[in-house]
């Protein structure tokens, strides 16, 4: 049986982009630690069932080293970390397949005759921070006092999202590639991005974060929509960054969440300090993290007593990520983007998009599936 030459570092290469260890494949490739010693090779079909166990297109693993991979937009993240080195197959493949997604979007807006959105862009950082804050609170219409009246993050989530969608931005929540709930994403590595754009402005959150996280990081992603600035972030409501684009961005969304007139009226310095986060955190529907910077702003903390208390929260805040992508039948809408959705269905049963197109932009595999969620967007009786 033909072997290939390929090197081994290729090997290994591809299965570390993709996040697996060895004892993942073992079990399908039984001979994988010596193709990574260069002990054995593979045959053709082997290779072909690597690259796709691993994400990796097969080209790649005939090349003589590693290709370089660079993420397709400016890379926002913070400088420390895990999240800083080489982007994983997972990351790369969500941003190109949004990217696919907008760029459809924006073709499908452009002729039905839609216009540019006039807020994309009409930012910069050197304005003041509270007065984009409050403009983009008027404009999405999701006040403080509102979100009080939601019963939990889940439910003040979904309204931010259909307020936010309503001005014409795409927004997307998942926590896995597409619609592979294998491939679950990392909220390490990054927490959301935006693919500023005229008339088709698309912002992604990763799903597999909490939803008071996710509150925050749809608030940075609008800040860098206003910003005209397309980027991926791991949006923290900590100032431990060195982009200004990301302390920017990072004090607009913290303003828009929770305003620091309405937290000097709210905040009670006599409170011990964990029962005051967590009140203060139900009320804004955000994460402690950010309650506690804003207490910070307001001088409620030293920055010594901060930055003690808030290393002790994030430990406590990371071991509540979810980690999970959801039901893919509950959350396809989200998962895509209801306006998306909304949009792709109808062309599609107009005649205008294919059903092969639409499908694997929707990640779908099924007509029963496109049918119900045409049902559920109220487009199929």
């Amino acid at each position: 049986m033909d072997r290939v030459d390929v090197e081994p570092t290729l090997l290994r290469w591809a299965r570390e982009r993709a996040g697996l260890r060895v004892d993942a494949l073992v079990g399908r490739f039984p001979r994988i630690e010596a193709w990574e010693r260069g002990e054995a090779q593979p045959t053709l079909k082997q290779l072909e069932r690597f690259a796709k166990a691993t994400y990796t297109p097969v080209g790649y693993l005939f090349l003589r080293e590693p290709p370089v991979e660079r993420i397709p937009i400016a890379d926002f993240r913070a400088g420390t970390g895990s999240n800083r080195g080489r982007p994983s197959a997972n990351l790369l493949d969500t941003i190109y397949l949004c990217q696919q997604r907008q760029n459809w979007y924006r073709e499908f807006a452009q002729t039905a005759g839609e216009g540019s959105i006039g807020f994309v862009g009409s930012a910069s950082t050197e304005d003041d921070v509270p007065e984009i804050a409050a403009r983009i609170r008027r404009l999405v219409g999701f006040e403080v006092e509102e979100r009080r009246r939601c019963r939990t993050w889940v439910d003040a989530l979904r309204e931010f999202v259909g307020r936010v969608e309503s001005l014409g931005v795409l927004v997307l929540a998942s926590g896995v590639v597409g619609s592979n709930s294998r491939r679950k994403l990392d909220a390490r590595e990054f927490r959301g991005f935006a693919l500023a754009d005229s008339i088709a402005p698309m912002i992604f959150i990763n799903g597999a974060d909490t939803k008071a996280a996710q509150m925050f990081t749809l608030a940075h992603e609008l800040a860098h929509v206003w910003l005209g600035s397309s980027g991926v972030s791991d949006a923290e409501s900590s100032e431990a960054t060195g982009q200004a684009t990301e302390h920017w961005c990072n004090r607009v969304a913290a303003e828009i969440l929770v305003p620091l007139d309405v937290l000097n009226r709210e905040f009670s310095g006599e409170t011990d300090l964990s029962d005051e986060l967590r009140r203060l955190a139900r009320r804004f529907k955000v994460s402690t993290l950010v309650v506690l910077r804003r207490i910070s702003d307001v001088g409620g903390l030293t920055r010594a007593a901060y930055r003690s208390a808030y290393a002790r929260e994030l430990d406590r805040v990371m071991g509540l990520r979810t980690g999970s992508g959801g039901d893919f039948y509950l959350t396809l809408g989200a998962r895509v983007s209801r306006r998306f959705a909304r949009a792709i269905v109808g062309s599609t049963l107009e005649g205008q998009t294919s059903f092969s197109e639409s499908f694997r932009l929707l990640g779908l595999r099924k007509m029963e599936t496109f049918n119900r969620l045409a049902s559920n967007l109220g487009l199929l009786v």
